[in-house]
């Protein structure tokens, strides 16, 4: 029987440290699901491991990708199964690692069967977008798909603003005449390993207070310079990140520097909001908090590994 240890949790929680814990603990690898962690020019915004953490135990997916590669979640769910696949033949137990909610859901679930759109479509929604923006996207997908529409304002409502998302969305939409939702929960995904997912959680204040701390020191360690080395490119959709957008506002004269890490805490903040709903409709996750005995989750872990 092979285990996939997951740990989730907001933004500045601990994941990493606890990660590398448990690596060390069952000898094992650890596949990094940070969704802008795979990208080699954003080092410190991202809160990568630093050199020790990665030398304490062996990462994947960590700043594997250029901000100017093309990568899906799909890709990603692709990548990372085959190497578990290869990991297990050597511990049947692993460990995976992330705040992104999306790509947690890839490797653990997987996604459903959607049909292959004609190019036509794509390209005409793409025109569309280009003329009038965002909000054309969000009237179609209300339109075509209300259901799916009102459960991303409720549930995800972020991914209201993700172009690229949306435009997938209604593209489905078009190009097959039915809901986009209709696709979703038809496909059973089969994974070679069974789940033990451990979330990671804290009072409000102490994880804001975490937030705060971290972005102060990504300042200190040069997150100034690594954006204003990103600007030129500040268009592309890895870079739409939080930790980034804000100085770039900055460089365009938009803001003061002051105002820009403000609003970085602030944004950082309601991102970890966000996590903490997206995660807390995971199933089976066991919570634990942040500063919880690691010797108490490793007993955890081995009741069931060992059963």
């Amino acid at each position: 029987m092979n285990y996939l240890i997951t740990i989730i949790g907001p933004t500045a929680i601990g994941k990493t440290a606890l990660s590398i814990a448990l690596a060390k603990h069952f000898g094992c690898d650890i596949i990094s699901c940070d969704s802008r962690q795979f990208f080699k020019e954003m080092k410190i915004g991202t809160a990568v491991p630093s050199d020790e953490e990665l030398a304490a135990a062996t990462h994947h997916f960590i700043q594997n990708k250029s901000i100017f590669e093309s990568y899906s979640v799909g890709d990603f769910e692709q990548e990372a199964l085959a190497k578990l696949d290869e990991l297990f033949e050597k511990n049947n137990v692993q460990i995976m690692v992330g705040g992104s909610g999306l790509y947690v859901d890839a490797v653990l679930k997987g996604f459903d069967d959607f049909p292959d759109i004609d190019d036509s479509v794509r390209e005409e929604i793409n025109a569309k977008y280009d003329e009038l923006g965002i909000s054309y996207l969000q009237e179609q997908l209300q339109e075509l798909d209300s259901e799916y529409f009102n459960k991303l304002s409720n549930e995800n409502p972020q991914t209201l603003q993700n172009p690229q998302r949306m435009k997938r969305f209604v593209e489905v939409c078009l190009g097959t005449g039915k809901p986009y939702s209709s696709f979703i929960g038809k496909r059973k995904n089969e994974r070679n390993f069974t789940s033990i997912v451990i979330g990671l959680e804290a009072d409000r204040e102490v994880m804001y207070d975490r937030i705060n701390q971290r972005v102060a020191i990504m300042i200190n360690e040069g997150l100034l310079a690594e954006a204003e080395a990103l600007y030129p490119n500040k268009d592309l959709n890895a870079l739409q990140t939080v930790g980034y957008r804000e100085l770039f506002d900055y460089f365009d004269g938009k803001t003061t520097l002051d105002f820009a890490i403000e609003q970085i805490k602030m944004n950082t903040r309601r991102f970890a909001k966000r996590q903490i709903t997206w995660f807390k409709r995971t199933e089976n996750v066991s919570w634990f908090n942040y500063q919880a005995d690691r010797k108490e989750i490793i007993r955890f872990i081995e009741k069931i590994t060992t059963t």
